[in-house]
């Protein structure tokens, strides 16, 4: 019996070899790109099998295409799921995630440290749909617990969360949920899946922003929910198609093209991101660092346990609140201020008046995320630039602060 190698690949082979082999027609190396909108049938039973579902296959664009069949299938396999769906943002991917679980009546268990623009979704959407929603502290398993209601029919979650780097605990969360039969839906976006596997740690379903460290080249906006084959399916034919939230070709093609790179980009975004954590950690002017591969962080021990790296993500305050804060980014000159992450460019933002503005104040406050809160997304550069750059705009600040 002929041995399947695929099976015995590393993590770094995959991410180049695994579902993408040469055209057969063609025998090109490089993937096609199939645009197409509609596709022929031969008769009207061969198209009402693909339609129906009896036989795979595509039929119209709004539901995929080749070229993106072939990305879910390679993202499937890297994050260790049977199906995968590509969607045409981060948000496309989190907003079908909770729509594929909750209707009129339901609840859902969020995380308090989350993305703003999950948070927005939430707080703005959720009503219209007539689902609601509580945010607990899932650093504590109970709290999880103790917010389980008769109508909860699910628990999202975010670890690494953004912007202050909280980690959770998959496994044990993943054993909770199965006790009250709750789909856990984990956001994987900055760990991707070089990282972190939270289906191997007990998740239900994986989402990404695929926009940040999949393509990781800043000129694509995409997201990927992976998870059951029937879920996936029910996603794609009754809200992403629906919705109309479908993931083109040509970014599809450029998402393979930039997934190729993929562990050698998140090594060097791990190194640098270690070593400006290092210098930033002990820099007079700066309150407090949060990123998982300090020892001082709440939950690096676990953060070693469940993730492969610590990421590029450093946040961080600096003394002086928020006038330091922005004098201080302000003053540098290779980093650049932008809301993205995972570029191959250093990015600098400050969460409070950028990604997470559409949190109130109060609420920002009560999770952590103070006006002097500046998240990082460590670049590709030399790291001894990036952290010279840090420290001449840190330089920059009144003395007393320095």
């Amino acid at each position: 019996m002929k041995m399947n190698m695929e099976t015995q690949w590393s993590m770094d082979t995959k991410i180049i070899h695994v579902n993408q082999r040469p055209d057969i027609k063609t025998r090109a190396i490089s993937h096609s790109i199939v645009p197409a909108v509609a596709y022929a049938f031969p008769n009207v039973e061969s198209a009402a099998e693909v339609v129906s579902g009896k036989v795979d296959g595509t039929y119209y664009g709004r539901y995929g295409n080749p070229t993106l069949q072939m990305l879910e299938m390679k993202i499937a396999a890297l994050e260790g799921g049977e199906a995968a769906l590509g969607l045409s943002s981060g948000m496309a991917a989190i907003s079908t995630a909770f729509l594929a679980f909750l209707k009129t009546g339901d609840h859902v268990v969020v995380t308090k440290d989350v993305y703003g623009g999950t948070f927005n979704f939430l707080t703005s959407l959720a009503p219209r749909f007539g689902f609601d929603f509580d945010f607990v502290d899932c650093t504590k398993v109970d709290a999880i617990k103790d917010s389980i209601k008769p109508n909860t029919r699910a628990v999202y979650i975010e670890t690494p969360s953004n912007p202050k780097l909280t980690v959770l605990d998959i496994c044990e969360i993943g054993r909770l949920c199965k006790t009250y039969n709750l789909p856990l839906i984990v956001d994987n976006t900055f760990m991707s899946p070089y990282l972190q596997n939270p289906l191997a740690l007990g998740a239900d379903v994986v989402v990404h922003s695929a926009t940040k460290y999949i393509n990781g080249h800043g000129d694509v906006v995409a997201g990927f929910i992976v998870g059951k084959k029937d879920v996936i399916q029910f996603m794609r034919k009754k809200i992403m198609g629906d919705l109309g939230q479908n993931l083109n070709a040509w970014e599809s093609s450029l998402i393979l093209r930039g997934l190729k790179t993929l562990a050698l980009r998140v090594g060097r975004h791990c190194d640098n991101g270690q070593a400006v954590a290092d210098f930033l950690n002990v820099h007079p002017a700066i309150e407090r660092v949060y990123y998982p591969g300090l020892k001082d962080h709440p939950q690096h021990e676990l953060a070693k346990k469940q993730m492969k790296g610590m990421g590029g993500i450093v946040s961080f305050e600096v003394k002086g609140g928020l006038d330091a804060g922005k004098k201080f980014i302000n003053a540098l000159q290779l980093a650049m201020i932008s809301f993205s992450l995972g570029d191959p460019e250093t990015l600098v933002q400050h969460p409070a008046t950028m990604t997470h503005a559409s949190i109130p104040h109060h609420e920002r406050e009560k999770y952590g995320i103070t006006d002097g809160l500046i998240r990082l997304s460590v670049g590709l550069e030399d790291a001894v630039d990036i952290i010279n750059d840090l420290e001449q705009a840190l330089a920059e600040l009144p003395t007393h602060i320095r």
